[in-house]
């Protein structure tokens, strides 16, 4: 019994350590979060962050591995899938991101800027054997347009998806719309993007 309320209380004070991390690297960055940021944060002191993570580059890790988890978790599969259309994969997509961002709405930003602040790091931490050129989505892309990298078309998607939830609080701004509303917008988006793709799939 002792072994296990001592069991509990590591998983506890694992968990509450990670949350803190989540927090002060979403709103820091990874270059400006001390250890001792995170420490405070979760109520504990410095000895004891240390006892269960070693450093910050480890915690760091673990953060920036689940968000990307979140982001991308679903997406391999869906344009490696040889099985569904352009159509489907665009419907697919759009669905998993959009609601994935309307539940998550740090990552965009927090992701982006990790990019640009530490893109050695970053891109060792999500190096993927997945990659676009090579999945099916890219081949029917380019056997449905030949005339057109596909690459192009994967960067307007892309763009349709992610940007309304960067630019989100300057649309809040300049419209004066509700967060309620700026939701329900994106949410609209699921089935407008796959009629946007399509028709710039289509145009001459």
């Amino acid at each position: 019994m002792a072994k296990q309320t001592a069991k509990k209380a590591d998983l506890s004070t694992e968990e509450k350590i990670k949350d803190a991390a989540r927090k002060v690297f979403t709103q820091k960055g990874y270059a400006a979060t001390r250890t001792r940021d995170i420490a405070e944060e979760a109520g504990i002191n410095l000895a004891l962050l240390n006892y269960y993570f070693r450093s910050k580059e480890k915690l760091f890790e673990i953060v920036i591995l689940e968000k990307m988890q979140i982001l991308l978790g679903k997406i391999g599969p869906t344009i490696m899938d040889e099985r569904t259309s352009i159509e489907q994969k665009v419907e697919q997509i759009a669905e998993h991101y959009i609601d994935t961002l309307v539940a998550n709405p740090d990552i965009p930003l927090f992701v982006l800027g990790e990019i640009r602040n530490n893109p050695d790091k970053f891109a060792n931490l999500v190096r993927t054997k997945t990659k676009i050129v090579d999945s099916a989505f890219f081949k029917q892309l380019a056997e449905r347009r030949p005339d057109i990298d596909p690459l192009h078309f994967i960067l307007n998607m892309l763009g349709l998806i992610i940007f309304p939830f960067i630019g989100k609080p300057l649309l809040q701004l300049i419209t004066g719309i509700k967060p309620e509303r700026a939701v329900t917008l994106m949410k609209e988006r699921k089935t407008w993007i796959k009629t946007w793709f399509l028709a710039m799939l289509e145009a001459n």
